[in-house]
């Protein structure tokens, strides 16, 4: 009994560093394995109704791509940064999400289409090949096809600003309006 009273709080102690230190010694969370990486290959297939097709290949300079769906409430929350970020000038892609083209059509059309082109991904293949976690998410894509950086989650006038602007001007993509993005980002 005396040994377990002498060594209990020296293992919980123990326990408690190897804890701090693994989570020390771990990657940040800004840290995305796909950072530098080519996008992978992906199966998608055409939307229907959109202004165009996204196929990686054909696209010439940086872009942002998104992954979205129109079940999905923060996709709705972002989508006034994605149309200030297109009239910006900044070309946009899609993936269409697990979703029925009619109900992302629909979507289109009551808030506004920021989308140079869409690829529709119902199965989520393409999405699993990114390593998409959940819609939506952005990705910076530079003039070669390489990954920049990503962001999990909508899209604020902020998280442009702090997490994907960086990336997006190092790969040669133009200035966009911080002060329509700001008024993009109102609630």
């Amino acid at each position: 009994m005396n040994r377990l009273i002498v060594w209990a709080p020296l293992v919980v102690i123990a326990l408690i560093l190897t804890a701090l230190g693994v989570a020390l010694l771990a990657p940040s969370p800004g840290h995305d394995i796909h950072e530098g990486r080519p996008l992978p290959q992906m199966e998608l297939q055409p939307f229907r109704g959109g202004r165009g097709d996204y196929d990686p290949a054909a696209v010439e300079g940086p872009y942002l791509l998104n992954v979205w769906g129109s079940w999905c409430p923060p996709c709705r929350v972002e989508h006034p940064v994605l149309m200030a970020l297109h009239e910006s000038g900044a070309p946009i892609y899609g993936i269409v999400y697990r979703d029925r083209p009619d109900r992302a059509r629909a979507f289109l059309a009551e808030l506004g289409d920021p989308f140079t082109g869409l690829a529709d991904d119902p199965e989520g293949r393409a999405a699993f090949e990114l390593g998409v976690t959940g819609a939506p998410e952005t990705f910076v894509i530079d003039g070669e096809g390489r990954i920049r950086a990503r962001w999990r989650g909508a899209l604020t006038d902020i998280v442009w600003m702090r997490h994907l602007e960086p990336a997006w001007r190092e790969a040669g993509g133009a200035e966009m309006d911080r002060d329509a993005l700001r008024e993009a980002s109102r609630w």
